[in-house]
């Protein structure tokens, strides 16, 4: 399969890396980083390893593939979705933060898959990349049900060795996966502390709460996601990734713009449509945006 990789930070490059040893994968990222894995190809450390050469680039327009997979930080799906719009791609999988798909969804006019991924990455120099953790792609028909293009698409992650899970009931793994980014990334950005850290005392409870509010705004939307199911992620996920520092907390860290408005803002913003408040997530998205404008990147 031909896939295009739209995006290619931690885990773009890391998924993206994994598909490319049985794949023809183009990787679309920064220039420094591009340029390296251009030259001497990506090297995969950690849990999983390997080197393999796909193409890299940093042109965003003009490419032909059977897939796109979109990796970029949410607010920029819409720069994304505009340059895909560019592209000759038959089918396009989001494995990002927030509920991004629709964005996509309303400027192509081709088949857009939800997904979410539990992989644990971290793009550690210019063409080199680690894998902090195993965890799980799945994917989808944005709007639940069965679909061909997603078992299509699912084998060929399959055939690149990647946990991969074909799920029909993708609008409740969304909402799951907002809640289990609502609970574990701003607490960890804030408090500086890998992912275990949420498995025992007040910072697990703040995690709880979050996720909790999360599930009951998804439930007022018509999804169907329990409280205790949206706990019970956070939990699963907080130990199969203990070792990992969330993506916030990578961009905390570096001093970059996160995707608070995407995870926390969502939330507050969706559960307002409802007249809900969701106290927790409006607490943890005033501190974030309170720091990035300190920081002078919001």
């Amino acid at each position: 399969m031909r896939i295009l990789v739209f995006g290619a930070g931690s885990l773009g490059t890391l998924v993206g890396g994994l598909l490319a040893a049985v794949h023809d994968v183009t990787l679309v990222g920064r220039k420094r980083h591009v340029a390296r894995v251009s030259k001497t190809g990506l090297d995969i450390v950690g849990v999983e390893s390997g080197h393999v050469t796909p193409t890299a680039t940093t042109t965003e327009t003009g490419h032909d593939a059977d897939l796109a997979l979109v990796t970029v930080k949410s607010f920029d799906t819409q720069a994304a979705a505009e340059a895909l719009a560019a592209c000759d791609v038959d089918a396009v999988l989001s494995l990002q933060n927030g509920l991004t798909e629709e964005i996509l969804d309303s400027h192509l006019d081709v088949p857009v898959l939800a997904g979410t991924a539990t992989y644990g990455a971290r793009l550690v120099a210019p063409g080199r990349v680690e894998c902090t953790g195993i965890g799980r792609v799945v994917l989808g028909a944005l709007d639940g049900g069965t679909s061909p293009l997603a078992e299509r698409t699912g084998k060929a992650f399959r055939d690149a060795d990647i946990n991969t899970l074909v799920a029909s009931n993708m609008p409740r793994r969304r909402w799951e996966k907002l809640a289990v980014n609502a609970g574990i990334n701003a607490v960890t950005a804030l408090a500086r502390v890998e992912n275990g850290a949420l498995a025992s005392d007040e910072a697990h409870d703040i995690a709880h709460r979050a996720a909790r509010e999360t599930a009951r705004v998804a439930r007022l939307e018509g999804v169907n996601l329990p409280n205790r199911v949206a706990r019970e992620a956070i939990d699963r996920v907080v130990a199969q990734t203990a070792a990992n520092r969330s993506s916030m907390l990578q961009d905390v860290e570096a001093g970059k713009r996160t995707e608070v408005d995407a995870i926390h803002g969502a939330v507050v913003e969706t559960a307002a449509k409802h007249g809900h408040e969701v106290p927790t997530n409006r607490t943890l998205a005033a501190l974030l945006r309170a720091w990035e404008r300190g920081e002078g990147v919001r």
